[in-house]
């Protein structure tokens, strides 16, 4: 059914002039009335209509502008040239050149020329498309989803669509003439040519009637003062890595942003935009090479940018029934439990990622940045499931990249530089590292990169942005990213008989830059073995994981429980400031004995209290408290005993109660005496589960070692 356009003007008109709302005070607001207004006094560009408004006063209308955005575009503008004059109350105070020439040029125009002129050309008229200062955008209703850049196909051409996707080029914005003017060498007449594509055909012979009749041939030059200009940029957005199905690579969408929709996002961000979507009209060279073929792009009409928290799945709330399902006894295990329950074991391994996907805070004293995001480092033998973690993180953090060290380069981590195929400048294009802003970047065999390649990423995990200074574009793109690494030791596999620097072989720069290096050997253990043949087996026979006595948590729920705990942003407290500070000097004395000062420094205490903020986030906390300082100890305790597991020198191999006695006899000194629960906090923090605690007093008590009070409190040698 062929739609009657004259009509559909008239109910525009309307629609412009009486829809109204409600405020707060009871009071109606002509909402488009006010902003064509602001228009007629030039103090807004852009006119925004809500289909949703559209939609409420005529349905049928609202449907017809998705289905043929570009054609109601051309009706909304002409229809506010119309009502333009009726709303201008007062002068343009701020005037621009334009304004000036124009108004020169209405007045000009009305003296000299007959409009009734039956010889007059067209294009010695002023254009509307040059008096028009305003530009019509449409937003799109609240119910349309936004789509994959994969599910905009051949049928959504001049349609209005909504598209989700990462930036990952943008151009310089730049003038593009939207109306040529050209003035004439022998009779001066001005002559205007609206340009509506990107390419157009400058005129050269002069067509008005002097030049006509008198035949004298005048040529036209452009005057690119009485032209007029649009800001233009072009964006290339591109999937997210949740949107492409296995097997496939990522589509990408080119994006013409113009006039109020430039600027609005750079390489790295994560958009929603609505347009239209359009083909592009080659001309000339191209268009014979094309043939048939025709590439598409998408008119911006609204641009928004997402926080991590405004993604589709991690925005819904969680029910009260999940909030109780995950407050029960123990939930820390029970969530760390259910990152990748395919796979067997590495329980503290699981509780650090699961801080990683938390992360802390950023702190922005006096303009130094602190950063928030946590660092891992995971290095182990070959065959112990590495991979298959970082697989996992991959899949479940929203906004992430897998890459693996050989075949990546700094440039593909960071930033490169390209050639604009439009305008033949360089511009931007993000990497790796700015695509997964806000996110967890996955680097895979790290041991493989190489040396120049790997200090690209040095800026980025400290001070969390890219500083670019390449062709000339200095700039510095954020990349606020957790990098999880993974990486073999240098020979193949952890040697015992070798320093922990000569397995690792990477730089101490580099590793400080960890929060945590955890390294995870495959040793030889019957029972373990055995439990772990069973897992394997189970998993492969039946495709999950084998039932536990922990029920583990579906992947969606972890999802958007970790976005509800990124809302929270917990404080330390000056008592337990204390605490965090002795607990530092001690592990600092601690290193200085055993000679091992690689892996303390003071990056370690900021670690520390990225780990606690992290764990008080996790308990959907407002202030971080002694256990979760206990517990970002015991962690990074237990990541360096990792990597100390060599084989004791001594002859004899000291088990667990030996080694809570020699922490005891430590922390008794030359006093003889201390309190148990300062030897239960010291052993905690060790990584020793009280009970072992408790069983080792108990022993040493019934060999007369030492003794312990009634009330069970002080322990004194004897």
């Amino acid at each position: 059914m062929q739609r009657d356009y004259a009509a559909d003007k008239e109910t525009i008109k309307s629609f412009l002039s009486e829809f109204n709302k409600e405020d707060d005070g009871g009071k109606k607001v002509f909402i488009y009335a006010r902003q064509m207004t602001n228009i007629a006094h030039r103090e807004q560009v852009g006119l925004t209509v809500d289909l949703d408004d559209v939609a409420s006063y005529n349905d049928q209308l609202a449907e017809a502008i998705q289905k043929n955005a570009r054609r109601y575009i051309k009706l909304f503008s002409d229809t506010v040239f119309e009502l333009l004059p009726s709303y201008k109350e007062r002068d343009v105070i701020n005037k621009d050149p334009l304004d000036i020439y124009i108004e020169h040029r209405l007045l000009m125009q009305s003296r000299t020329r007959n409009p009734n002129e039956p010889h007059a050309d067209a294009r010695n008229t002023i254009p509307a498309e040059l008096v028009k200062r305003y530009e019509v955008y449409f937003k799109a209703p609240s119910m349309s989803k936004a789509v994959s850049i994969r599910e905009v196909k051949a049928e959504s051409i001049g349609k209005l669509v909504t598209v989700r996707g990462i930036v990952t080029r943008c151009t310089e914005v730049k003038p593009m003439m939207t109306v040529a003017t050209y003035t004439c060498d022998r009779c001066g007449a001005e002559t205007y040519q609206p340009v509506s594509s990107m390419s157009f055909m400058p005129t050269i012979d002069c067509p008005s009637e002097d030049c006509r009749v008198n035949k004298s041939g005048g040529r036209l030059y452009l005057q690119t003062r009485g032209s007029k200009f649009m800001k233009y940029q072009e964006l290339k957005i591109q999937e997210h890595s949740d949107q492409v199905p296995v097997g496939h690579i990522p589509r990408s969408l080119t994006v013409m942003c113009r006039g109020e929709t430039t600027r609005m996002a750079q390489p790295g961000d994560h958009v929603v935009i609505s347009g239209i979507f359009l083909p592009i009209q080659r001309s000339g060279f191209k268009a014979m090479v094309s043939g048939l073929l025709s590439e598409t792009f998408l008119e911006a009409h609204r641009i928004v940018c997402l926080n991590k928290s405004d993604d589709g799945e991690t925005s819904n709330e969680l029910s009260p029934d999940e909030l109780a399902e995950l407050a029960k006894d123990d939930f820390y295990t029970r969530i760390a439990s259910s990152l990748a329950p395919e796979i067997y074991g590495h329980l503290d391994v699981k509780k650090a990622l699961l801080l990683l996907l938390v992360g802390g805070v950023d702190r922005s004293p006096d303009g130094m940045k602190i950063r928030g995001n946590i660092n891992i480092c995971l290095m182990g033998d070959p065959g112990v499931a590495k991979s298959q973690l970082l697989g996992y993180i991959d899949r479940l953090t929203v906004r992430s990249q897998y890459t693996t060290g050989r075949g990546s380069s700094g440039v593909g981590l960071t930033a490169a530089v390209m050639k604009d195929p439009l305008t033949g400048e360089m511009m931007l294009e993000g990497g790796a590292l700015v695509l997964a802003d806000q996110g967890v970047c996955c680097i895979d065999e790290f041991d493989k990169m190489a040396d120049s390649d790997r200090v690209a990423i040095h800026e980025v995990m400290e001070q969390q942005t890219i500083s670019i200074a390449k062709a000339g574009i200095m700039t510095c793109l954020n990349a606020r990213v957790s990098i999880l690494a993974a990486a073999n030791p240098a020979y193949g596999r952890y040697n015992p008989r070798r320093t922990i620097e000569q397995n690792i072989q990477l730089p101490a720069a580099l590793l400080s830059r960890f929060d945590l290096l955890w390294l995870i050997q495959d040793k030889p253990d019957r029972d373990n073995d055995l439990r772990l043949a069973k897992h394997i087996t189970f998993v492969h026979s039946h495709g999950k994981q084998p039932p536990s006595r922990i029920k583990t948590l579906d992947m969606s729920l972890i999802r958007r429980y970790i976005a509800l705990c990124k809302r929270k942003v917990p404080v330390i407290t000056p008592e337990l400031s204390e605490y965090i500070v002795n607990a530092y000097v001690e592990l600092r004395r601690e290193a200085r004995n055993n000679r091992d000062m690689t892996f303390t420094s003071a990056r370690n205490l900021l670690g520390i209290l990225r780990l606690s903020t992290a764990l008080a986030r996790l308990r959907l906390a407002d202030e971080v408290d002694k256990d979760d300082v206990q517990e970002a100890l015991r962690l990074l305790e237990m990541s360096k005993d990792s990597l100390n597991q060599t084989e004791q020198k001594t002859s004899h191999v000291q088990n667990t109660s030996d080694k809570i006695f020699a922490l005891v006899r430590e922390l008794a000194g030359a006093s003889k005496t201390v309190k148990i629960s300062d030897v239960m906090e010291r052993c905690t923090t060790k990584g020793y589960k009280p009970d072992q605690v408790d069983a080792c007093i108990e022993e040493y008590e019934e060999l007369n070692v030492w003794q312990v009070n009634q009330t069970r409190t002080k322990i004194t040698f004897i």
